[in-house]
């Protein structure tokens, strides 16, 4: 199938899920993001697994993974995004690219990222209304937050939490040891 460039956000929604599949929408173009290793995945999913079992059981909103949002005409797909109760109504399950976007959003550096790439990416979450952007990066066992705040670099002995997912907490080293 020939693509016309640039690509917009509904262009993409319109693509058969064999193309827009492991890709994102940047600056007008379809970009590769496929290649986690499962030690990415496990990483995710436990990440997963403990935010979605507390933000439900608090009626905080909802977490999902690999979701794809509206950044200024770019569709990025977070490893974990997490919006409150107010976004709920705007969510729409028939479309691969949710028109608005997260509260949280939260990647996981893997084999196929560079840390200028997820840093770009953060800016641009942030600078389209995110709140807090994490980076985290299990070979160096760090996390970078990127928020109003701060801005703040945390080793494995520093807690992940968030004041948008309140009483939430887990020391990083812990998330770190679960590969």
């Amino acid at each position: 199938m020939q693509l016309a460039s640039p690509l917009t956000i509904d262009d993409f929604e319109r693509l058969p899920d064999e193309l827009a599949h492991n890709h994102e929408l940047v600056d007008g173009e379809l970009v590769d993001v496929s290649g986690n290793t499962l030690g990415h995945n496990r990483l995710r999913d436990y990440l997963i697994s403990l935010l979605c079992e507390y933000v439900r059981k608090n009626g905080l909103g909802e977490v999902v993974s690999e979701q794809e949002y509206d950044f200024g005409g770019n569709a990025h797909g977070p490893d974990v995004s997490f919006y409150g109760p107010d976004k709920l109504k705007l969510c729409r399950a028939e479309r691969r690219v949710q028109r608005f976007v997260p509260d949280l959003a939260i990647e996981i550096v893997s084999e196929n990222d560079t840390f200028k790439k997820l840093v770009k990416k953060a800016d641009r979450y942030r600078k389209c209304g995110t709140k807090e952007a994490w980076i985290i990066d299990p070979d160096s066992r760090t996390a970078f937050l990127y928020s109003d705040a701060r801005d703040t670099i945390l080793r494995e002995e520093g807690i992940f939490q968030s004041s948008l997912i309140p009483g939430f907490f887990i020391r990083l080293g812990d998330l770190f040891d679960r590969l």
